[in-house]
């Protein structure tokens, strides 16, 4: 008899717990980010960092009071620059000359992110949370501006290259981040967030043209401002 009334207490105060706010929310996102490649291989070099965007659309899974599990999918606009030694023919050359790869990339991924998010009670409309978890994503899209100059100077241009058989199909990302959601009233929401998606494994493949021994790789990481809305 006892159990059964622990039980039927639990059961009370689990549906109080969801009556306080829906089970469900469903939105969208924008996201303007800053990204950079962080090549590893030897002689690569990183070269600065590039403005990005994102969108997509998103949803929590309220599990219980103040923890919840956001997911969706992504659209990431992920840009990045480096360089490395390559060896190519020049236009009108006989022969194939070395020298040094500046290349920006352009890649276009859909991320499925799945996070655990921490919340705060609701103070004066606002609620903060922490969150943490992974992304997994397909590229879609892979292009490059190239400029390549030789040891005597001589530069050759090339933009929008496909580049798509030189990186990596998929790329699996730790999350974390911290942000707020504002009340609007009802189950309406305003969120805002700062989120680092850090790539953990290589995007790039192939070999160096120079050194074939060398293999071609790098991490793809951003920072974003999300910026989103809940029903």
């Amino acid at each position: 008899m006892k159990r059964i009334f622990t039980f039927l207490v639990f059961v009370f105060l689990a549906g109080q717990l969801v009556a306080q706010e829906k089970a469900f929310q469903f939105g969208f996102k924008l996201g303007p980010s800053i990204a950079w490649i962080k090549p590893t291989s030897d002689g690569y070099e990183r070269n600065g960092v590039k403005a990005g965007f994102n969108w997509g659309f998103m949803a929590d899974v309220n599990i219980m009071e103040n923890y919840a599990i956001h997911s969706g999918f992504n659209v990431i606009y992920l840009n990045g620059a480096y360089s490395y030694p390559h060896k190519m023919k020049l236009e009108g050359a006989s022969d194939f000359t070395t020298g040094t790869m500046n290349r920006v990339l352009h890649l276009k991924y859909i991320e499925i992110p799945a996070v655990m998010r921490m919340k705060t009670d609701e103070v004066n409309e606002f609620t903060f949370y922490g969150e943490a978890g992974f992304g997994l994503g397909f590229c879609t899209g892979a292009k490059a501006d190239d400029t390549f100059v030789d040891n005597q100077g001589t530069s050759d241009i090339k933009e929008g290259v496909n580049v798509n058989k030189q990186v990596k199909y998929s790329r699996f990302a730790m999350i974390l981040g911290a942000g707020a959601y504002y009340n609007l009233g009802g189950s309406s929401k305003l969120t805002a967030g700062i989120r680092f998606n850090n790539n953990l494994f290589d995007i790039l493949k192939d070999q160096n043209t120079v050194d074939p021994k060398i293999e071609n790789k790098g991490i793809a990481n951003f920072l974003e401002l999300q910026l989103g809305f809940l029903f």
